[in-house]
């Protein structure tokens, strides 16, 4: 039984695996122990919040989200690890961080004086400080981090809990990461002038834990990769030349629909909208309930394809709002219900994110993430 006209499988194995992974190469990298945070954001990078949450909890020490809804979702789901919003959050929205033990990062002054507000909420509030060290989004260096220590200790309710950074180029080579360390350290040593010294310090993302073992300080933020995809074809590379071979990441995700209709379309006839593409000789089309709202990129168009019986099938037309059509003329006996793999291996061939990434002219992060998150995610073996 389907669970529905599409969904994302979610493999637990993959998962457990990646998650093991890291935790080696931290151990073994790094001089102590080091905190290991999963970043569920974006509804887990288009797997499923609550799904992955579920897989990995038992092995990991923190999870990192981007909203302070994505952190209510998973204490509702039970979770009980810290969690980290990292995240822009409206300072209405405050107070239901803390109800909910939620972290949460700050990197101007005017959200400590909102804080300063919530006294009576009884305990102090955890914080994470941004530190500006490059990226130039959010963050906070020099004079203003000072202005921004100070008026946590003004406040009196506050417990800088964590600082951190994130890297902006970390994917494609160390230079400037190194550069951003140095600046990170910089940032640390004003906090500590200040007054304030973190238990938590965080840089590295997943390029960054497995480039940088420097980088690793109290905690990692393992994101992309943990979902079996690498960040960067130049990290995958210069990751596999140094190991030789030893980092495998298994990818977590399969899309699957099915067949809705099967038809056939003669010779010099166009299929979809604005008449694209006219199909070259008598052929069998296949009618896929799969379109842009659920995240099946329109720019595969004419250019990608799904796979069916094991067998690739070029997508036929633009594809809609809600559907697609494909060209099974090559795969004897495809009826209505066949299963069809948008991500993902059926038999001996695969669809990677990162081979519809390079049609449409995106990163595999925009492939996974784009998914409908209205679309059921089904853990399984």
């Amino acid at each position: 039984m389907k669970p529905s006209k599409s969904w994302v499988e979610i493999s637990k194995k993959a998962l457990t695996h990646n998650v093991g992974v890291f935790r080696t190469v931290i151990d073994t990298d790094s001089q102590y122990k080091v905190n290991l945070m999963t970043v569920l954001k974006s509804n887990a990078y288009g797997h499923g919040l609550t799904e992955v949450a579920s897989i990995v909890h038992k092995n990991v020490d923190w999870f990192g989200v981007d909203s302070v809804d994505e952190g209510i979702a998973l204490r509702k789901s039970d979770v009980r690890h810290p969690i980290l919003v990292m995240g822009y959050t409206p300072k209405m929205r405050l107070r239901e961080l803390i109800q909910h033990n939620l972290s949460f990062v700050v990197y101007n002054s005017e959200i400590i004086r909102s804080l300063k507000a919530l006294s009576d909420v009884g305990h102090p509030i955890k914080v994470h400080i941004k530190i500006e060290a490059g990226t130039n989004r959010q963050g906070v260096a020099g004079e203003e981090l000072r202005e921004l220590t100070r008026a946590i200790k003004r406040a009196g309710n506050i417990e800088v809990e964590g600082a951190y950074t994130h890297f902006a180029d970390v994917e494609e080579g160390t230079a400037f990461a190194k550069k951003q360390i140095t600046l990170f350290n910089e940032g640390l040593a004003i906090l500590k002038h200040e007054g304030i010294e973190p238990k938590l310090r965080h840089t590295a993302c997943s390029a960054g834990i497995l480039r940088l073992p420097e980088a690793h300080f109290d905690m990692v933020r393992l994101g992309i990769s943990l979902y079996g995809l690498w960040s960067s074809p130049s990290t995958k590379n210069s990751i596999l030349r140094r190991t030789g071979g030893d980092i495998i990441l298994h990818p977590v995700l399969t899309w699957k629909t099915v067949v809705a209709q099967v038809k056939d379309v003669k010779k010099g006839t166009a299929v979809g909208y604005g008449c694209s593409e006219v199909v070259k000789k008598n052929s069998k089309i296949a009618v896929i309930p799969v379109g842009y709202y659920d995240g099946f990129d329109r720019h595969l168009s004419n250019k990608g394809a799904v796979l069916i019986r094991g067998k690739r099938c070029k997508i036929v037309g633009r594809i809609c709002m809600n559907m697609c059509m494909v060209d099974v003329s090559g795969v004897k006996g495809v009826k209505m219900e066949d299963e069809v793999v948008l991500i993902g291996k059926q038999g001996k061939e695969e669809i990677s994110a990162e081979e519809m990434a390079n049609i449409v002219g995106t990163i595999n992060y925009e492939i996974v993430t784009r998914i409908n998150p209205l679309l059921p995610r089904v853990v399984s073996k």
